[in-house]
């Protein structure tokens, strides 16, 4: 095997190459967890360094100067980028509004200067403790600050250097990495001990553990997802969590739903053009398109009327999207509410407590140090019985068993 001189193997080279290689299919996010995975060899702070570098760039294109080199642009926005952290005045509103994301943008919501300002800014990992166990932690790792304390006592803000998935305390199962904005979807849920719950779009297992967690172990949360490799994370996260009141199984759009009625709460956390998350992944700002945001709704709302079919009269549904566009949002709650008088809004605390309690809520990044975020809980009528064409029967699937195995390299922060 040829062997790379030291400059191709410099973290200004190694960011410049991966830079180079994305694009729509393939999203730097991606392309950097592969790039750093296959070069272990890397001092820890060049993989720092090159990560910053990297999500820098993006957040910072429209700033940079297209005639330079790209090792020098990424020097350009690094140089950006602290300077943001240091004096963020010193960007104008118009400058940051006119240049943060596309012009499209500002045909499907409303692009404000706040919102502006926090996709500039570089984001810190969040941490769910376990519950009650937020302070606990709080003594054992340094570089953490509790969030909204008595609301969201146990999400905890990391704002150290420590490699996390390295601690003891990960490894025990004590902390999940879970954005902010998505603890607050858990927290809406409210779910209660015995009940069971269906998390329809269950991704890598976050929403679902925390629904378990919040069940004390008990009931059951019932995850589905249409890709294997991801209910195989979740199966590790759980295991790692030693959490046992969960099940999860291979499910998508087309096959039989697990069952008309059949549970007190279903989670969907629909796919979508994930606008919240552009400050953390300043990438995915320029390869989204207007035509993603139409497509999505019209999925979401296919997906929420199966949701729906899926509650018991008296249970409750609680639809979120980590994106803020009316399609995506407000426009698609009100034609669910005229499609389905069987379901009432159901008003429930803001975990941030900054809005009064209401069926929906936008939890912006200003607001969550975090993600973006849209909630919208409703309340089956227990005079209304379900009224859809027989579905399958819940599937019996038994929750994975056996020794806790190795951590992923990065689980989802969902």
């Amino acid at each position: 095997m040829k062997r790379e001189t030291p400059a191709k193997r410099s973290p200004a080279n190694l960011a410049a190459r991966i830079v180079a290689r994305t694009n729509r299919e393939r999203p730097a996010d991606h392309e950097l967890k592969e790039t750093l995975h296959n070069l272990r060899d890397l001092a820890p702070g060049d993989a720092r360094w090159i990560s910053r570098a990297v999500f820098a760039y993006f957040r910072w294109r429209e700033w940079l100067d297209a005639k330079r080199t790209l090792e020098s642009r990424l020097d350009q926005a690094m140089g950006f980028a602290d300077t943001y952290a240091r004096t963020p005045d010193r960007f104008p509103d118009d400058d940051l509004i006119g240049g943060v994301v596309p012009e499209w943008v500002s045909t499907v919501m409303d692009v404000t200067k706040d919102w502006a300002r926090t996709l500039q800014g570089e984001p810190k990992p969040w941490l769910r403790a376990r519950p009650g166990k937020g302070a606990e932690l709080l003594e054992k790792l340094g570089g953490l600050e509790v969030a909204t304390p008595g609301v969201l006592p146990d999400s905890i803000l990391y704002k150290g250097r420590d490699d996390l998935f390295r601690t003891a305390e990960f490894h025990a199962g004590e902390f999940e990495i879970q954005d902010a904005g998505s603890q607050a979807v858990g927290i809406c849920c409210a779910p209660k001990p015995a009940q069971k719950w269906w998390d329809m779009c269950a991704g890598e297992g976050g929403k679902t553990l925390h629904l378990a967690d919040l069940l004390k172990n008990k009931g059951l949360v019932f995850g589905t997802d249409r890709a294997a490799w991801r209910l195989e994370q979740l199966r590790t996260r759980a295991l790692r969590a030693k959490l046992s009141n969960w099940q999860c199984v291979r499910w998508e759009e087309g096959q039989p739903a697990p069952g008309i009625g059949a549970f007190e709460g279903v989670l969907l956390d629909a796919p979508c053009s994930g606008l919240g998350t552009w400050g953390r992944n300043p990438h995915a700002r320029w390869t989204a398109l207007p035509t993603d945001v139409a497509e999505l709704a019209v999925v979401q709302r296919r997906l929420l009327g199966i949701a729906a079919a899926a509650v018991k009269p008296g249970g409750r549904l609680v639809y979120a999207v980590c994106t803020l566009t009316r399609a995506e949002t407000t426009e698609l709650c009100d034609a669910f509410d005229k499609e389905h008088p069987e379901f009432a809004p159901d008003p429930v605390p803001d975990p941030f407590g900054v809005s009064p309690a209401s069926a929906r809520h936008f939890f912006w990044p200003r607001q969550t140090k975090g993600n973006g975020m849209f909630v919208a809980v409703w309340k089956r009528s227990k005079t209304v019985a379900p009224a859809a064409p027989t579905i399958a029967p819940l599937p019996a699937v038994e929750p994975a068993s056996g020794a806790v195995p190795e951590a992923p390299a990065e689980p989802a922060a969902t």
